[in-house]
């Protein structure tokens, strides 16, 4: 299964989409579409490009290398969700498991209750699950809670909360 639009839209605007490394609130850095940079030199090598992510390199990244990166994130994010859920997912519960793993990583949704939950069949106690994940540094974020809220709602087959 790949995540629809209606869940690359809900990372982009809760990520937002950022040309020059920054310290994200959980005190990562990151680029782009939350893509994270690491101390260590990674190479992401396709067809096209070659990718060293470091966030000493205080430079302002392209378009398409931004697209390129979020895509690459966004494949290890559907095989999580993939490799970690044997519940049948409808369309909208994968993109919202997407986005809930895109921010929080696939060990997070591996070791959830929401996980548990849903491989077990309760669909509406894995939807109330994601509530429980809006904390980034020990702190309760305002932007993670309204998040989350966008997740459940489209988990639970409505749009996503937000007004277009």
């Amino acid at each position: 299964m790949k995540i629809s639009q209606p869940g690359i839209d809900l990372i982009k605007r809760f990520e937002g989409v950022l040309r020059r490394p920054y310290l994200c609130p959980a005190n990562y850095w990151t680029v782009g579409v939350g893509s994270l940079l690491y101390p260590e030199q990674i190479a992401l090598r396709d067809s096209r490009s070659l990718f060293c992510l470091k966030p000493s390199d205080d430079r302002a990244w392209s378009e398409s290398e931004i697209d390129e990166l979020f895509r690459h994130d966004l494949r290890r994010f559907e095989r999580g969700v993939t490799r970690l859920i044997n519940y049948p997912l409808q369309q909208n519960q994968f993109d919202a498991l997407v986005s809930f793993a895109f921010n929080l990583g696939n060990g997070a949704l591996q070791a959830s209750t929401l996980r548990r939950k849903l491989n077990r069949g309760d669909v509406e106690g894995a939807s109330n699950e994601f509530k429980r994940w809006v904390r980034a540094g020990g702190r309760v974020l305002k932007g993670l809670v309204r998040r989350r809220a966008a997740e459940a709602i489209l988990f639970r087959g409505g749009n996503d909360g937000h007004k277009r």
